[in-house]
């Protein structure tokens, strides 16, 4: 038995809560990872997991156990990161999960820059507007909107997303521009809905204007919870949008989309790296955190002056 490796899979296995979805992110079978916990037991002659044919659990031994490997385990990693030139050159395997349209217009685009620098970072990148369990789905790290829920976890606020108001011209001409946020829920206007992952609702627009505060449920034909599809059915002239400025901005350059309701200012959407609070933070997480806090500083300034 190789002990590193199997002290690794034991503390996959106890993050990812599975024998196999362990197994898929060391690349190693079921079987392999099964008897990789197996040999560490019988070793240290202590029952490590409970199992059942659903679930696997730790047990009070296993959780002390796995609190000293996770430190092992990181002390290795600076041990290598620390020999000369390392430090400079992390490398090595991340997974992270992303919004889809923040992949698509910010974080793609700007990869060929990320990998010229870090050649050697392999990036499993996960593209969803899902809510991604980080310790039972094994990533590194997610990129999410909104306060969050998890207090367990580690956060970096990176950034804030300010919102606009916008509809397509197809739209306009069949229900002419609200004059007021209360006329998307009081009259003929209609709204694109965008479903909240957590509850399955459509998520409230919250406006200001002056000492004046709205939220606005708005209402509407479609509803979506991906926020590609949410554009496209805006553009198309399903209903009135409530978007990130960075979306909207090709569409309104080419005149696909007309910005609404422009005295009122919507409440901006703080955006955080969010990763394991047990987990150490390895040289190829702290250079992809890096990363993103620059092209967030680019896109969702933290200190961007807001209208009054």
């Amino acid at each position: 038995m190789d002990r590193f490796d199997a002290m690794q899979t034991f503390a996959r296995v106890v993050e990812a809560g599975s024998f196999t979805k362990a197994a898929q992110t060391l690349q190693m079978s079921r079987t392999t990872a099964t008897q990789l916990v197996q040999q560490l037991e019988a070793r240290l002659r202590v029952k490590l997991l409970h199992r059942t044919t659903r679930t696997v659990r730790v047990t009070e031994d296993g959780a002390a156990y796995y609190e000293r490997v996770v430190r092992l385990l990181a002390d290795l990693e600076d041990a290598d990161t620390s020999l000369s030139g390392a430090s400079t050159a992390p490398k090595g395997r991340l997974r992270v999960d992303v919004p889809s349209p923040m992949a698509r217009l910010i974080l793609v685009p700007a990869l060929p820059a990320f990998h010229a620098r870090y050649p050697d970072i392999q990036l499993d990148m996960g593209v969803s507007d899902r809510v991604v369990n980080v310790i039972g789905d094994n990533v590194d790290c997610v990129l999410r909107g909104g306060e969050l829920a998890d207090s367990s976890l580690m956060a970096r606020r990176v950034g804030e997303l300010p919102f606009g108001v916008y509809a397509a011209p197809s739209y306009l001409a069949r229900a002419g521009a609200p004059a007021h946020p209360s006329d998307l829920e009081n009259t003929h206007h209609r709204s694109v809905g965008f479903l909240r992952a957590r509850n399955g609702k459509a998520a409230p627009m919250v406006m200001q204007r002056g000492g004046e505060r709205l939220e606005v449920q708005g209402r509407y034909v479609v509803a979506v919870d991906d926020g590609n599809a949410y554009l496209a059915a805006g553009l198309v002239g399903m209903g009135v949008l409530c978007l990130p400025c960075y979306m909207a901005e090709a569409h309104l350059a080419s005149g696909e989309l007309v910005p609404l309701l422009e005295g009122w200012h919507v409440e901006a959407m703080p955006m955080y790296v969010v990763f394991p609070a047990n987990r150490h933070v390895s040289a190829r997480l702290r250079a992809f955190i890096d990363w993103v806090v620059k092209l967030m500083a680019v896109h969702a300034p933290m200190d961007a002056p807001r209208p009054v």
